[in-house]
């Protein structure tokens, strides 16, 4: 199901601001008892929530009256009630009625916010009608967990959810794909009552960072990785450190890095940590795409300002693209786009420039070569693991500073297309251990042999690495690669694939605001994070 495009009077109003609060941070609580509860919410208060939702069918041995009472008086953060049944995802199930008494109860013991399922709500609200306290708030919710409507669909429920009497109007979808989002995005910024618009997995991710930039009323962030409460729940720490939520405005610019998988990336870290110390009101964010043009084609308004793009996108995205950078197109990769404020989408490359760069220095320190001379890779055979997105940057840039290069690929017709347009020559993977015409050679593995999880694989044996002078890994996760450890040991010098990322994301933060890029700041976190 395609999403429409998020136009721009989407923004505008968005900007004009259903809600002049801004977006609440509510952490559950998801422990098996009261003691544990009183300490998670005590966490929770010290991580920075504003609202702690009280799961009260996560409880083992409920006694309503007794436990309520510790719980809501003893919250050091105001209280959302929520008493899930099985049939709406939660783990309570017993009886109906003892369930919503429980409930109540919750409202008369001074709980700000119970949470109650639609199907169940008009009834309720009609129970509670003349005793609601005054600050006390009803969110009526509805959870779908196969997928996410069209955008009539989820109009109509939210209609339904007003005709109960609800507060709040709640909507939790299931993503199949991030452009679902948009739908949500579009409810909650066209919604005449305090909107909750979440959708759930990985690819909703997008949905809980950029609640508060669309106005919803609130979003939940977990108390650690292990305790999420809906499948793609971050953590509250994440929400807060790592994306910077509270900065986020109606009229905050939004980045991100579009790939399949994605979330292992560091780049919103080093971008976020960025826009923030030079007070950027813009914010970087994890974009799990399946179909680049449909993303593309769907997120198009002035306060998208692009993307970085990792695998498997670098090549399918050059064709969503109104302009390439010379360099990228002879590549065939691309690993930056940038909106204009025409918004014409502008693709860039900057792998190879990270990539060479990192590589170019690794040899000067070798050789003692002049920075100010001719390339050190000048005249050096220079060997690429792989033929996808990052091994055409580095055969081409090899190729760009002189190097004679040697493209080797699982499937030796990509490894020859790729030689060929370098001027190089090709061979297969497995024929790169006896491969040794002289002594000194650079090696780049570009290929993901190495990586997380699989670390205790390499791409080449250790005894053949005896003829290389300099090895290069892409690979960052992990840092410390069994190729780098074993490439050190027969004495190479050695340049992480934490290099590559540094030095490209300098060139796509200046892309991306036209500013140089805190360098320092970029290597400190890697050096903490990586």
């Amino acid at each position: 199901m395609g999403s429409l495009p998020f136009t721009t009077s989407d923004v505008q109003t968005s900007t004009a601001g259903v809600l002049s609060s801004p977006t609440l941070l509510c952490t559950p609580l998801m422990g098996t008892t009261v003691d544990q509860m009183l300490i998670e919410m005590r966490k929770a208060k010290e991580i920075g929530a504003d609202v702690v939702e009280i799961r009260l069918d996560c409880l083992r041995n409920f006694s309503p009256q007794q436990d309520l009472e510790i719980l809501i008086k003893r919250s050091p953060l105001p209280t959302l009630v929520t008493y899930r049944p099985v049939w709406e995802g939660g783990q309570y199930e017993g009886d109906e009625n003892k369930r919503q008494d429980a409930l109540r109860l919750a409202m008369q013991l001074g709980a700000s916010y119970i949470d109650v399922e639609l199907e169940v709500a008009h009834d309720f609200n009609n129970s509670i009608y003349s005793k609601k306290p005054e600050n006390f708030k009803v969110i009526v919710s509805s959870h779908n967990f196969h997928n996410t409507p069209s955008a009539e669909a989820i109009g109509n429920l939210v209609a339904r959810i007003q005709a109960t009497g609800a507060d709040i109007v709640k909507i939790a979808t299931t993503a199949l794909d991030i452009t679902d989002c948009a739908r949500i995005f579009r409810i909650m910024v066209h919604s005449q009552i305090p909107t909750i618009g979440i959708v759930m997995g990985e690819r909703g991710l997008i949905s809980r960072l950029l609640s508060s930039k669309f106005g919803g009323y609130l979003t939940y962030g977990a108390l650690e990785a292990g305790a999420i409460s809906a499948p793609g729940q971050p953590t509250a720490k994440d929400l807060l450190d790592l994306y910077n939520f509270r900065l986020i405005r109606p009229d905050t610019k939004f980045y991100g890095i579009i790939g399949k998988p994605v979330g292992h990336s560091k780049s919103p870290l080093l971008f976020n940590a960025a826009f923030k110390s030079v007070g950027l009101n813009a914010v970087y964010l994890h974009f799990l795409v399946d179909d680049v043009k449909m993303f593309f084609d769907t997120y198009s308004t002035p306060d998208f300002g692009g993307t970085s793009c990792t695998i498997p996108h670098k090549e399918a995205a050059l064709k969503c693209m109104d302009e390439i950078d010379p360099i990228a197109k002879k590549i065939g990769a691309i690993n930056n786009i940038c909106r204009r404020p025409d918004g014409k989408l502008t693709a860039f490359n900057t792998d190879y420039i990270g990539a060479i760069s990192a590589i170019e220095d690794g040899l000067r320190e070798l050789n003692g070569v002049n920075p100010g001379a001719s390339s050190p890779l000048a005249g050096k055979l220079f060997v690429v693991l792989g033929a996808g997105g990052a091994g055409k940057s580095l055969a081409y840039g090899g190729a760009q500073k002189g190097a004679r290069v040697v493209v080797a690929n699982r499937t030796i017709e990509r490894a020859k297309e790729l030689a060929d347009k370098v001027g190089g020559k090709a061979m297969t993977l497995d024929e790169v251990e006896h491969f040794h015409p002289e002594e000194g050679m650079v090696l780049a593995n570009t290929t993901s042999v190495g990586m997380k999880p699989h670390i205790d694989v390499t791409p080449i044996p250790k005894h053949a690495l005896k003829h290389y002078c300099l090895v290069f890994d892409a690979i960052y996760t992990p840092k410390d690669t069994r190729l780098l450890r074993e490439a050190k040991e027969t004495g190479a010098v050695i340049v992480y694939g934490t290099e590559m990322l540094i030095r490209q994301g300098f060139e796509q933060y200046k892309n991306f605001t036209g500013l140089p890029a805190p360098e320092d700041l970029f290597r400190q976190l890697m050096e903490q994070h990586a």
